[in-house]
């Protein structure tokens, strides 16, 4: 029975990174890992050690310091945590569906590259046209270092689908290599497509496919169950929920996650999440203290970010913080500030 009959008989449902870790970084395998593709998308801002809003000077971010900055600034936070019950409920099937998978191709938001890792992949960079071709171009050089293979891809207009299928199809052509030699008819390769929530996974098969297959919406958690589908002659993909820690112990790659709309809403303050986005913008150069001052008609030197939600609220929303919040969160997530990578290579 192919994994498509199969999947066809029994919906199956998925879970987290550890496991990933377990079944495909550990040497005591019963079986071999199959090769990986990752795939990232790509369009920059600084802040001073009290958290105050002021505006980069240099064109280069010092982004080890940004790095320490986010992480003294989420320290007091409530921590981010998301783990919603159809992901514990699916890390047995998409385990056993390892084993039939030749190639795994992970889907990284091109924003938060680090943020959005798991082990063992062919690498897709999606979303690349929400960062600058100066991020992309570092992040390309940056996986090229490591051997590690990367495809640029924009899931909603399909640019990179292409490549990702040929590339897919030539990592596994041992398979049917060796099939023929033990007297077997070829197979379609099977590849399997993991990654974070949110980060475009649903929205790449059916770009590949030319229909829509597979559920997909801009909000975490929309897919929640395995799937296999079927491209063309040569190749079958499997769809999978999306795959992150049952604890997030880096809370600024938590935040950053939140930022991205990576994980769901109700694990986040709002407002806290927005005020740190206000102090990062303010820091990249190519955002700066101007365009938040010019895009909200508010005064923000010299002030913190909380301070300039809340000066936002009253100023549009009467005094309602959230929606304060939500404003400045959904306006990145468009790109109104440009195309902004909050990651680069360290």
């Amino acid at each position: 029975m192919s994994p498509l009959t199969q999947f066809n008989a029994e919906p199956l449902h998925t879970q987290t990174p550890n496991f990933l870790k377990r079944e495909l970084s550990q040497p005591q395998l019963l079986f071999s890992p199959p090769p990986a593709i990752q795939i990232v998308g790509g369009k920059t801002p600084t802040w001073r050690e009290n958290g105050s809003v002021t505006e980069a000077v240099d064109d280069e971010i010092d982004w080890a310091e940004m790095d320490a900055d986010l992480y003294y600034w989420t320290r007091a936070l409530r921590p981010v945590q998301w783990y919603p019950g159809h992901i514990a409920k699916t890390e047995k099937e998409l385990k056993e569906q390892l084993k039939l998978i030749d190639v795994v191709i992970e889907v990284r938001d091109a924003r938060i590259p680090l943020s959005t890792t798991h082990p063992q992949r062919i690498l897709v960079l999606n979303r690349e046209d929400m960062i600058s071709t100066a991020d992309r171009n570092a992040w390309a050089m940056h996986f090229s270092r490591q051997g590690t293979k990367v495809v640029f891809s924009n899931g909603q207009l399909g640019m990179g689908t292409m490549k990702l299928s040929r590339l897919a199809k030539a990592l596994a052509a041992g398979v049917n290599v060796k099939r023929r030699a033990k007297g077997l008819l070829p197979r379609p390769v099977r590849a399997g497509i993991v990654g974070y929530p949110n980060v475009g996974k649903s929205s790449l098969i059916n770009r590949l496919l030319k229909r829509r297959m597979c559920p997909a919406a801009p909000r975490p958690g929309v897919t929640r169950e395995l799937k296999w589908v079927r491209f063309g002659k040569d190749l079958e993909l499997l769809d999978s929920p999306g795959i992150l820690p049952m604890r997030i112990s880096d809370q600024a790659a938590a935040i950053k996650l939140a930022i991205c709309d990576d994980i769901g809403e109700r694990s986040y303050d709002v407002a806290d999440v927005a005020a740190i986005l206000v102090q990062m913008l303010a820091k990249l150069p190519t955002v700066g203290m101007k365009a938040l001052q010019n895009r909200y008609k508010i005064d923000v030197d010299g002030q913190c970010g909380k301070m300039f939600i809340e000066k936002l609220a009253l100023r549009l929303f009467n005094g309602d913080v959230h929606q304060a919040a939500f404003r400045v969160l959904s306006d990145f997530r468009k790109g109104k500030f440009g195309w902004v990578a909050l990651e680069r290579p360290r």
